[in-house]
This record gives structure tokens, sequence and C-alpha cells, in this order.
């Protein structure tokens, strides 16, 4: 199992590294990938973070189970605006692969075409952005192979969402106990 966790300037680093760890956890792999050549990626909060590879070295994704876009501004919209971030999205969502999205991150499925007639749900103030998904007030809405999420407080849920998809609810159940989870 390996996943992309796409990484731009700007993004929310609660909802990316907290994806990251618990997925590594449950021993899936993860790939966080910067959208630049710098590997060194910079979030909303002024955190530097060592990207594992660059978006050049994704030749296709073959290999990979799915892509989870953080949300965070700038970087949602630097996601959005980056034409290989927005393939890769359309690859996943062709191929029936995980494709999710937290807080701004959205914006980035809406560009990508994959939301069309999808339940999703997003920051606050972010649905006018989103016409065509069937919006929904839930902190994580999941339909099919799509996962949203409302912003920061709601990491752990999202990440445990996208367990419970890629690896059922025994392994969900497991890393809620070892995280003390009480939901």
């Amino acid at each position: 199992m390996r996943i992309i966790v796409f990484l731009a300037d700007g993004f929310e680093e609660v909802e990316a590294l907290t994806t990251v760890d618990y997925l590594r956890r449950v021993d899936v792999t993860v790939d966080m990938v910067s959208i630049t050549q710098n590997r060194e990626v910079k979030g909303s909060h002024d955190i530097p973070v060592m990207a594992d590879k660059t978006i050049d070295q994704i030749d296709s994704i073959d290999g990979y189970d799915g892509v989870i876009i953080p949300g965070g501004m700038p970087g949602a919209t630097n996601l959005r605006d980056n034409s290989r971030v927005i393939e890769i999205v359309k690859d996943m969502a062709r191929a029936n692969k995980l494709v999710a999205a937290i807080c701004a991150g959205p914006i980035v499925l809406k560009k990508a075409g994959v939301i069309e007639g999808k339940s999703i749900t997003s920051y606050p103030g972010f649905e006018d952005q989103l016409s065509g998904g069937i919006y929904q007030q839930q902190g994580v809405v999941r339909d099919g192979n799509i996962i949203t999420a409302r912003g920061p407080a709601l990491a752990v849920d999202f990440a445990i969402t996208i367990i419970e998809y890629l690896l059922g609810q025994e392994k969900a159940d497991e890393l809620k106990k070892r995280i003390l989870y009480k939901a």
C-alpha cells in the first residue's frame, strides 16, 4: 500500500503530518511529494518539512493506491494551480483509487473534475467553489473512493477514515486504541 501526500508552500501542517504519521503507524508507505524542485516545503505556519520526493519523480500512478491533498492557504491554491497535481488526481479517480482532501483541499478535486455528483465537505467558506458536489456539513465525508474533511481539528478523523477505507475497520480500530482515540 503506497500513498502520495502532496505538499506545496502554505500547506496546513496538522492536516498533512497527522495523516502521514497515522498512515505510517499502520504500515502504509507514504511519499510526501513536493510540487517544486525543492524538497523543503514551508507550511502555512512557517514550519519547514522535508518531502520524500519531488513531483518530477512521480512518473505515473502505477504502484500508488491513492493521493491525499492537505488544505492550508495558499497551499491548496498552489496545488490546485499545478497541472501535474491535477493530472495525478484525475488519474487516481479514473483508476478508482483513493482521492482524499481536507480543509481547502477539495478545490483541487473540483478543478480535477472528480467531485461531480459526489458527497463532499470542506472548510467553511469554500462551498461556492465546489459546485457539482453534494455539499455536506459533516466533519468527514466519504463517497466511494472520495474522502473529504472540514479542517485541522478533523485531521485525526480524516486519517482514521482513510485507514478504514484502505485497510478496513479492524486496522482503524487498532490505531484508535494505540493513540487513545475517543470518539
